[in-house]
């Protein structure tokens, strides 16, 4: 589109987590009019740490931001694949090294949504706007909010997450798919850490049902500590025990178990795990979801987030191209969806079906379930 056109073009995103706040950034560098709307009073990010990779921390030098991320992460070499009892199965450099120039940078994810919120102009995100409604006009839209507020723009972006109110209206009815699976989540002291916090590098231990996800987060002195574990109980934000936590890492290292046991409850972060099943259009005239609100993905492969920013930056690479919104929406669909519908479908091969037997008698492992 014409640099004249660009400037004339009123986006309006809804969501201002990772998708939001990166899609804010990557239009707003392209001269748009961008205004991005929160349901929350405040942005806070629960949870954990994330690894963001080679490529998207191109997209941030890019931007002209990958400072403003460096400086609150720590960047990591490699990741490692080990047994319940710590013998390695595999360890392997990060992906894309060599193509971006950068490697993989370790972040909690509060210090990410701060940093990128950070780098948006004041002004731009405006809290407490819960979506009701989304109008599909044809070469514009309206968002009604729960206060009856309305806003029109010449392009929505969908990055309202996988609960999206904006793809539940316009392109999918289908809500989220439970995997089986519990996340306790968790961020403690390196000095906590029984002596794991040996370097800036992941480590995953697998075996029993269970996935340990130890991501030191060395610039903060702190570990990000991630349980995964089979369980039945598709309750959102289930209500487990400290003896709950330890049966789930039974056999495991003993430092892991002795990490488990000193935890405070009060600061684990447990939910059920969720993602979508593929969702066969991605946008309308002047409508387009980025983000886990068009792909929600299981955290297995670490490319939730990542997902998000690449979906950013294709989306404006689109619009910079393109002639028209209409084009450049189908474009970046052409160009964003393929590796995304590989990814989720990839995410969700995290079982063995004797694992997974061992929780769900005679279920076979998402990987071998018939598709939607």
């Amino acid at each position: 589109m014409q640099t004249s056109d660009l400037k004339h073009l009123r986006v309006a995103i809804v969501g201002a987590g990772y998708a939001g706040a990166a899609a804010a950034k990557a239009l707003s560098l392209l001269g748009a009019d961008v205004n991005v709307y929160e349901q929350a009073n405040q942005i806070r990010e629960v949870g954990a740490g994330i690894g963001l990779r080679p490529s998207t921390m191109d997209r941030f030098r890019q931007w002209g931001i990958f400072d403003a991320i460096a400086k609150v992460s720590s960047p990591s070499d490699y990741f490692e694949i080990l047994t319940a009892t710590g013998d390695p199965i595999m360890k392997e450099a990060w992906p894309e090294i060599d193509n971006f120039g950068a490697t993989t940078h370790l972040i909690h994810r509060g210090d990410f949504i701060d940093a990128l919120v950070g780098v948006l102009p004041e002004g731009m995100v405006h809290l407490g706007h819960r979506l009701e409604t989304v109008e599909d006009r044809g070469d514009r839209s309206v968002l009604t909010f729960a206060d009856a507020t309305t806003v029109e723009a010449d392009l929505v972006v969908g990055a309202d997450g996988i609960k999206s109110v904006v793809r539940r209206q316009l392109f999918s009815d289908k809500g989220p798919v439970f995997s089986g699976e519990h996340a306790y989540r968790v961020v403690i002291s390196a000095d906590s850490a029984h002596g794991m916090c040996v370097d800036d590098n992941l480590r995953m231990y697998i075996g029993h049902g269970t996935k340990v996800y130890f991501l030191p987060l060395r610039h903060r002195n702190q570990v990000s500590f991630d349980i995964t574990a089979l369980c039945p109980d598709s309750t959102w934000a289930p209500r487990v025990t400290k003896d709950d936590l330890l049966a789930t890492v039974k056999g495991f290292d003993e430092r892991i178990v002795n990490i488990t046991r000193d935890l405070d409850m009060d600061a684990v972060n447990v939910r059920a795990v969720y993602d979508i099943d593929p969702v066969d259009t991605w946008h309308s005239d002047s409508v387009v979801l980025v983000g886990d609100a068009a792909h929600s993905m299981l955290h297995h492969q670490g490319q939730g987030a990542n997902s998000a920013i690449l979906d950013a930056g294709a989306l404006a690479d689109s619009l910079a191209q393109a002639g028209s919104v209409k084009e450049a929406l189908a474009r970046y669909q052409e160009t964003r969806k393929p590796v995304t519908d590989d990814l989720q479908r990839i995410s969700r091969q995290g079982w063995s079906e004797d694992e997974v037997n061992d929780v769900f008698p005679g279920q076979k492992p998402a990987s071998q379930q018939p598709q939607a």
